[in-house]
């Protein structure tokens, strides 16, 4: 949740805005790095950069066209979290490279709206053209463009750039103000961006088949065959999420940071297969793996990826209907298609298909998480050894743990840009170190390091947080609390098709007991090297129920303003659980955790733990013996191996208190409401 903004829930940012201690507090200014635009003349901070020129550019665009006011987003035409360089419009528009954040130009004036994340970023990045909405709530952005914009003007965007969703947000007020919300498909940024990087040019190739579930050919026929078994019959999918057309064809390449997905849509029916993608990225060997030579319902037809709305367009002169989700599909498409030739969902059949993993896709990412903790491991026992020589930083310290991952089989990069913070910089959630921020790892203070890798057979995501010196009583209540929620939610059986939203509050009671929170969300789906946030499994209100063969993370936290933070995440496997009885029918689940490296033991407080918990970690640790154990001696890692064994030894169970009524009360309650919510 960390990584990223685009989907994160109301309920969240609410949190993330104004109540989890040392979420909702940016990095502090320290005087003279933020621009002051009240000073006589205007002070600003060598980072900010001269938007002077593409403002000018953009507004006489905007006069061809016709319009007063233009609205830049920061995203690309598939909905990403991350995106390429090349769609970082409103970056080079304003000077800001916030993850979050919207632009709005008018005439004489310029505007960024963002949330508290950001605001110091802003203040140091953008110079004095543009104001700064402290908000990042579409309804701001209507209100202030009422305020600017005169009725019977035209207010303009690219409708690639908006979901349905957020295209409906605008055109409501701002139609029934009298104003005119305008799609334009030519994007008026990259006309005037004469320096936008090229479109990418590098190898779409195909996974080999020791790294895929099923072949693509079996996906289609999955795929067609819940069409054909759909009330409404649809003659077509569209897919325009770009892991949707990189799951359906076994496709991966690197048009995205972090992701290893190529700039794509698909149209799929029942007689045709047809790709939208840069043709001549595809070589001769893929071209006859996906039997692009013939036009049988198994062929695939490629076609230029800027010819998507045109095609989508024709396609519904005929009788047709399509079916799309709602979440990734761009008003761009949207809006070709009559809306009784429209078959709308959430999520594509896609989308939901591949959040189940079939058995030699789990086994895929059993493989790549053994391997992934070696490398943590080593990462550890060598943080141990140099921390207190004060020769690591947090710069440093990624840069350590990303290098051990690329040594490891099959490794791909990483997964996201690691997050290294120590002491005070941990308590701010989305932290990333820069050579400006960067603080020395010491033994006097908390480090918590999240990062993942990608691998051909997997995508991994782990946080740990340690101390290497003699921490608080309340640093470690607070830690031992967290792990407590970690183990509640993992440990949790509950009825299959349970909304994870109304789970994730076990994994927050621990915390809860003592007045303590968290800002965030509690987990996200994970893939087979795809996505680390593969959407729509998780937590959150938006998720689709939960169902064996899911991974999502789970990933509890505890931050405390200007001065530590903690998280630890796992990611999980949901399961079969063994029950007496199986109400309804349907086998109940849990979780298995297949991240396996040991928790902290210098934070542990077992006084506060029940004997649940402790019997649940010490099996656990047992788990790491026997799966990472003979992996590091096979590595040939004896120091490691060591480590491991010392660090996995069973905590005692004999001074534990009896589990207190309390907790008794809380559980029963939690089931009475979970009977009530999923019944």
């Amino acid at each position: 949740w960390h990584k990223g903004w685009s989907r994160i829930s109301f309920w969240s940012l609410t949190l993330l805005d104004g109540y989890a201690a040392g979420l909702n507090t940016p990095p502090r200014s320290d005087g003279g790095t933020t621009r002051n635009c009240t000073s006589d003349p205007p002070y600003l901070p060598p980072t900010t950069v001269n938007t002077s020129q593409h403002l000018s550019a953009l507004r006489e665009q905007m006069r061809n066209f016709n319009i007063s006011a233009y609205i830049i987003p920061a995203t690309d035409a598939h909905m990403s979290e991350y995106i390429a360089e090349r769609d970082k419009r409103r970056e080079w528009m304003t000077g800001f490279g916030g993850s979050a954040g919207t632009a709005v130009v008018t005439m004489t004036k310029a505007a960024l709206w963002t949330d508290s994340r950001y605001w110091t970023e802003a203040e140091r990045q953008m110079d004095c053209n543009w104001e700064l909405q402290k908000t990042p709530w579409v309804s701001s952005i209507v209100e202030w463009l009422l305020n600017e914009i005169s009725p019977g003007q035209r207010i303009g965007l690219d409708p690639f750039l908006f979901s349905i969703s957020d295209w409906n947000s605008y055109s409501g007020p701002i139609e029934s103000s009298g104003r005119i919300l305008t799609s334009i498909t030519t994007n008026l940024v990259d006309r005037v961006w004469n320096t936008r990087p090229p479109p990418p040019s590098n190898e779409i190739y195909r996974l080999k088949e020791e790294f895929t579930g099923s072949s693509w050919k079996e996906k289609v026929s999955s795929i067609r065959s819940q069409m054909s078994q759909h009330s409404q019959k649809p003659t077509a999918v569209l897919l325009s999420a770009l892991d949707e057309s990189a799951w359906l064809f076994n496709l991966r390449s690197k048009d995205i940071p972090y992701n290893p997905f190529f700039f794509s849509y698909t149209l799929l029916s029942h007689d045709f297969i047809r790709l939208f993608v840069n043709v001549s990225r595809i070589t001769l060997e893929v071209q006859k793996y996906l039997n692009t030579s013939c036009t049988e319902p198994l062929c695939v037809q490629l076609i230029d990826y800027n010819q998507i709305q045109e095609n989508v367009r024709n396609y519904t002169k005929g009788n047709v209907k399509i079916w799309i989700g709602m979440q990734y599909t761009t008003y761009a498409l949207y809006e070709v298609i009559p809306k009784e030739k429209l078959l709308t969902d959430n999520y594509s059949p896609v989308m939901k298909t591949k959040a189940v993993k079939n058995q030699k896709e789990q086994q895929l990412m059993r493989n790549s998480h053994i391997r992934d903790a070696v490398a943590v491991i080593q990462f550890l026992v060598w943080l141990e050894k140099n921390v207190p020589k004060g020769t690591v930083d947090e710069i440093s310290a990624a840069n350590y743990v990303d290098n051990l991952r690329g040594k490891q089989e099959h490794s791909a990069g990483p997964s996201f840009a690691t997050i290294s913070a120590s002491g005070l910089n941990a308590a701010l959630a989305h932290y990333s170190p820069s050579n400006k921020t960067k603080r020395k790892l010491t033994v006097d203070e908390m480090y918590l390091i999240d990062s993942g890798g990608q691998y051909l057979d997997g995508t991994t995501d782990i946080t740990r947080t340690v101390h290497w010196g003699t921490p608080t009583a309340f640093e470690k209540e607070a830690y031992t609390r967290v792990l407590m929620g970690n183990i509640d939610l993992t440990t949790l059986i509950f009825p299959s098709e349970s909304s994870g939203r109304n789970l994730e509050a076990f994994a927050r009671k621990p915390l809860w007991e003592v007045g303590l929170n968290y800002g965030h969300g509690t987990g996200h789906g994970i893939g087979n090297f795809f996505a680390v946030h593969e959407w729509p499994v998780g937590f959150q209100s938006n998720n689709i129920p939960l169902t064996k063969g899911m991974f999502t993370s789970i990933e509890p936290g505890y931050y405390h303003d200007g001065a530590f933070g903690i998280r630890i995440e796992d990611v999980a496997l949901v399961v079969e659980a063994h029950t007496k009885h199986m109400f309804g029918g349907q086998p109940y689940l849990t979780f298995e955790a297949i991240t396996l490296v040991p928790y902290d033991r210098n934070l542990i407080n077992t006084t506060i733990m029940s004997a649940i918990q402790i019997s649940y970690l010490n099996n656990y640790y047992q788990t790491i013996r026997k799966t990472i154990g003979p992996e590091l001696q096979n590595q040939k890692l004896e120091q490691e191996y060591t480590w491991l064994m010392q660090n996995t030894e069973p905590f005692s169970q004999g001074t534990l208190a009896a589990v207190s009524m309390s907790i008794m009360t809380f559980t029963l309650l939690a089931n009475m409401f979970l009977q009530r919510v999923l019944f």
